[in-house]
């Protein structure tokens, strides 16, 4: 099977049609939805979906973009749900930096001071972490060394293809692989893929975001993990049905003999 172990189906794009994305899914092999906490404002959507469906879990975070709205007390009011895996999306992101100097320092300050109440958060609950990283991996690596993440570990969500991230997989990282390897531009990941070793290898979407060629320009959704999963395989010259078997099993390694069934 394949684990999509990143999908927004929270996401207001998927209210009218979301029991024929998630057919059209399983249909193709796709037996996991992992929804990634990311916004507060749709946990509760997201625990709802979760509860409805077997094969759907969720997790409680804030997405650096939103950590002003970091509020530790509502999201361990979901932490008790049995379909509640993990923490996050959080990490750092200074993709959208105010232009000021001193606005921009303060950004960074919160995003890190939120990020790093994550990580304890994390290890308190002890359920791994959904991070996400870009353009800033240099105070995202440091800070998850120094929080001792490595004690839930988690997985690097939409990995950049930063060769210095890749020795986080020695700290009980794992590497989540999604559209953006099929994109014409993607010669770095292209590159830096068959370093990602097989054991922390994990397959997402990041629907509705990201979708892979030749959907690009569309909505994201889970059966798509079969593009990735095949453009992967090409990439390493691995039978497919070998990366659906490694990458979700390592999925099951990390976030729990839940997504096994």
């Amino acid at each position: 099977m394949i684990i999509d172990t990143h999908i927004h189906l929270d996401d207001e794009r998927y209210d009218d049609d979301l029991d024929e994305v998630l057919d059209r899914a399983r249909a193709q092999g796709v037996k996991r939805f992992i929804i990634p906490g990311a916004d507060p404002q749709t946990l509760k959507k997201a625990q709802m979906l979760a509860q409805k469906y077997e094969d759907i879990f969720f997790s409680i975070g804030v997405h650096p973009y939103d950590a002003k709205d970091y509020d530790e007390a509502y999201l361990e009011r979901f932490a008790e749900d049995e379909k509640c895996i993990a923490v996050g999306e959080c990490g750092l992101d200074y993709f959208r930096l105010p232009d000021d100097a001193l606005e921009k320092e303060a950004e960074k300050k919160l995003q890190a001071k939120v990020f790093r109440a994550q990580i304890a958060l994390a290890k308190r609950l002890e359920k791994p972490l959904i991070v996400h990283i870009r353009d800033a991996s240099d105070d995202a690596k440091k800070i998850l060394l120094e929080e001792g993440a490595k004690a839930v570990g988690g997985v690097l969500h939409c990995y950049n293809a930063d060769h210095q991230l890749l020795s986080l997989a020695n700290e009980n990282f794992y590497f989540g692989i999604g559209g953006v390897l099929t994109f014409k531009n993607a010669r770095k990941l292209v590159e830096v893929l068959p370093k990602v070793p097989l054991d922390k290898l994990l397959i997402e979407t990041d629907g509705p975001y990201l979708t892979p060629h030749p959907h690009r320009g569309k909505r994201n959704e889970p059966l798509y993990t079969t593009l990735v999963c095949e453009k992967i395989s090409e990439l390493l010259n691995k039978d497919d049905a070998f990366i659906r078997h490694v990458s979700s099993e390592n999925a099951v390694k990390l976030f729990g003999e839940k997504l096994a069934g």
